[in-house]
């Protein structure tokens, strides 16, 4: 059912200072900042060749991270992303196991525009688990 590492997202209080450690000092290959606003964070993507490191920072007074933020002030890893064929199928598999899913339970559009699920982390090792759709 799974594929490849997508991405591992890392929390920041200062997605602007963060991006431009990786640019200046890494010297590696850096998005622009993107807002995204149904998701409550702006999100900046740092190309490996292989894999994304995705940052993160809060949007608006009720984003998803504020709780993480707050515990981790100087930022953390988040979450990791892992691809898969079919979201719709991954969702059937995962309940019949019963593996919590965020939310609704249903995808939505994540910020690469491809459907996505967080799994909750007490059913996957301390881990929150995103799930998107290649």
């Amino acid at each position: 059912m799974l594929g490849k590492l997508n991405h591992i997202a890392i929390a920041v209080p200062d997605i602007k200072a963060a991006a431009k450690q990786y640019k200046e000092i890494f010297g590696a290959k850096v998005s622009e900042v993107v807002e995204q606003p149904d998701h409550g964070v702006s999100t900046v993507f740092i190309d490996l060749g292989n894999t994304k490191i995705e940052l993160l920072e809060e949007l608006g007074e009720d984003s998803p991270i504020s709780n993480f933020v707050a515990k981790n002030p100087k930022g953390g890893m988040h979450h990791i992303c892992i691809e898969v064929e079919d979201i719709n199928t991954a969702i059937e598999k995962l309940n019949e196991h019963e593996v919590a899913i965020t939310g609704t339970g249903k995808p939505k559009i994540g910020a690469h525009g491809k459907p996505v699920v967080f799994l909750h982390p007490k059913d996957c090792n301390g881990t929150l688990i995103e799930l998107e759709e290649v």
